[in-house]
């Protein structure tokens, strides 16, 4: 149990039987009346997010969570494959609890989120850019960079990303993975 005053970006917070996260949080002392904490509250199972407003000094429960390295091994029906490198130990996760599985490609290292008291995964988070390389794109025009044209091109996890014009097949490029938008050409 903690109190409010123990409250910081970050912390994840046993609220209404489900896990949130706390994003934004401000202490409010106004010249009438009591204190107040004024929370933006995020869902670690559905991802939504709330403003809730907390008393001060009303006890909360803390929840315990980790963040573990995994590396994706491959696809295997309706779920993906991950080793702890440490135990060699495997998990199956689910695509609804991964932030972008259209980007996994194998030997790829992500970080798995666990409830530590019940040992559930929470998320798998991929790394902020991931490296591909272009299988197909169609061929551009030779100095067409002015403008911010785009076209489909298909990199070698099998997703489609818009691309710049110049951006031709069996390049390297940067993809954000938060976004599924081009970053840049890798050299």
């Amino acid at each position: 149990m903690a109190t409010t005053a123990e409250f910081r970006n970050g912390l994840c917070i046993d609220f209404n039987n489900d896990l949130y996260v706390i994003t934004e949080f401000q202490h409010v002392k106004p010249g009438k009346g009591n204190a107040f904490v004024r929370t933006k509250l995020k869902s670690l199972k559905t991802g939504r997010t709330l403003e809730n407003t907390f008393p001060a000094g009303v006890k909360i429960d803390i929840a315990r969570i980790e963040r573990r390295q995994y590396q994706y091994l491959y696809k295997e029906g309706d779920g993906y494959n991950f080793m702890n490198n440490e135990s060699f130990e495997q998990i199956l996760v689910v695509p609804s609890l991964i932030n972008a599985p259209q980007f996994l490609k194998e030997g790829q290292i992500c970080e798995i989120v666990f409830h530590a008291d019940t040992e559930t995964i929470l998320s798998c988070e991929l790394p902020p850019f991931v490296e591909m390389e272009v299988t197909y794109a169609e061929p551009g025009l030779k100095g067409d960079t002015a403008t911010r044209t785009l076209k489909a091109a298909t990199v070698e996890s099998g997703a489609t990303v818009y691309v710049p014009l110049f951006v031709n097949s069996g390049e390297r490029i940067k993809i954000d993975t938060r976004t599924g938008d081009y970053s840049e050409r890798v050299k």
